[in-house]
């Protein structure tokens, strides 16, 4: 029999291995003496000011939405040190994953529609739990089609003031809550070039402002170029009513100088809306945004869809394997992590999720202070080398043995 978690999934997979971070988790939890657990739990999680995280006390309404309509709902809490100078910095963050609702073969007004629908109940849940910033996934009002190199998914794009945020702007001013929306942006002043932009909706329904995915992935035939090129908007950080905020967009956060600019802009906080799936990039899930946290002394909050999309038509993915029609499994696990070093559990593998985290914003100095990564930097050096290598006569700095060649 397959063992089972406390939300009903399987934690085990039918050939014995284990289903995730998080199941691993769960596993350990209702194995190991409690001694051991909490040796193995500060491992996988870290201490944040020296303790375990804690729980948020969840809204009794936020409960009934997510048993109602059968999401993963979890709180964490990141607390800071006292400090004499400053009051605390606590901001209520949310992150929310979700599948598609409606196969991808029934007409596109409906799927989208369908999604609209879904992701209303999330972000109410979100809303009467206090959230005061909330992160979207990546391209969250469509499939991620982008694996099939369809021109047709192109009709998705749209405007920045478009259906999408006009949909997001009221429910932004409804809780007075800061919502990040990336969609497939369609600009219509230039052409109808599209781009993957994250959309900064401010708390009385405003924007912001937005900005585009610097970097595509190309693995394989797996190329987004087919439907956006690389991003124009730099590295911009977003001065909220609930503090300084950024997005890095899905395959960016695999390019450390990515993260390194956003934190050197002064962002406080940064997401990382993304859509990928388990064979592609699930080793590294837990360990590069946790790892952008503490380099950076900024909460990162990381975003993942979650479900198996199957498309009309077959296609490869330059693996040698057969055409198929799903890219794979998105494997959801969407988490927080802080400048410490410690992280929160992730949500579920499979099913939709809102994860909610209290973050004292004052932790992000403190850890500067304690660890002077900003002070002892080189960066006057980082930029000759970058400057050097840039150029087409670029030489590595090598030296080799001169009896290496006798």
């Amino acid at each position: 029999m397959d063992k089972k978690n406390e939300n009903g999934e399987e934690s085990v997979n039918k050939d014995g291995s284990i289903c995730g971070y998080d199941s691993l988790h769960t596993l350990l939890s209702a194995n190991l003496k409690p001694h051991i657990y909490q040796e193995v739990s500060r491992l996988l999680h870290g201490l944040n000011c020296g303790k375990p995280l804690e729980l948020v006390a969840l809204s009794a309404n936020g409960k009934a939405l997510s048993s109602e309509h059968d999401f993963d709902l979890q709180g964490f809490c990141f607390r800071a040190d006292k400090e004499f100078l400053r009051e605390p910095r606590v901001v209520r963050v949310g992150l929310i994953q979700n599948s598609i609702v409606l196969p991808t073969t029934l007409h596109f007004l409906d799927q989208k529609k369908a999604i609209f629908q879904k992701l209303k109940l999330l972000i109410d849940a979100a809303g009467v739990s206090g959230v005061n910033i909330l992160c979207l996934q990546e391209a969250w009002t469509m499939p991620f089609a982008f694996c099939t190199r369809e021109k047709r998914w192109c009709e998705f794009a749209e405007p920045v003031d478009g259906e999408s945020t006009q949909f997001l702007q009221e429910l932004a001013r409804k809780y007075n809550m800061v919502i990040i929306s990336p969609i497939l942006e369609r600009d219509v002043n230039h052409g109808d070039t599209i781009w993957n932009t994250a959309i900064i909706i401010g708390n009385h329904g405003n924007i912001i402002g937005k900005h585009r995915k610097n970097h595509i992935p190309r693995v394989g035939d797996f190329n987004e170029s087919t439907y956006y090129m690389e991003g124009n908007t730099g590295h911009p950080v977003f001065e909220t009513a609930f503090g300084k905020i950024a997005v890095n967009i899905c395959y960016g956060r695999h390019h450390p100088l990515n993260w390194l600019a956003f934190g050197l802009n002064g962002a406080e906080i940064v997401f990382n809306p993304s859509a990928t799936v388990g064979e592609l990039s699930e080793p590294m899930w837990p360990i590069e945004a946790r790892n952008a946290a503490i380099a950076n002394s900024y909460f990162v909050g990381s975003i993942n869809r979650v479900g198996t999309e199957v498309f009309p038509n077959p296609f490869t993915s330059g693996d040698g394997k057969p055409q198929h029609k799903d890219f794979g499994h998105f494997y959801g696990s969407s988490h927080f992590s802080a400048p410490d070093g410690s992280c929160t559990p992730s949500l579920s593998r499979f099913r939709d999720g809102l994860l909610i985290s209290d973050m004292d914003l004052n932790l992000c100095r403190q850890l500067k202070d304690k660890w002077g990564f900003r002070m002892t930097a080189r960066y006057e050096l980082y930029a000759e080398m970058l400057a050097n290598y840039s150029k087409a006569d670029y030489e590595p700095q090598v030296i080799s043995d001169p009896l290496l060649h006798k």
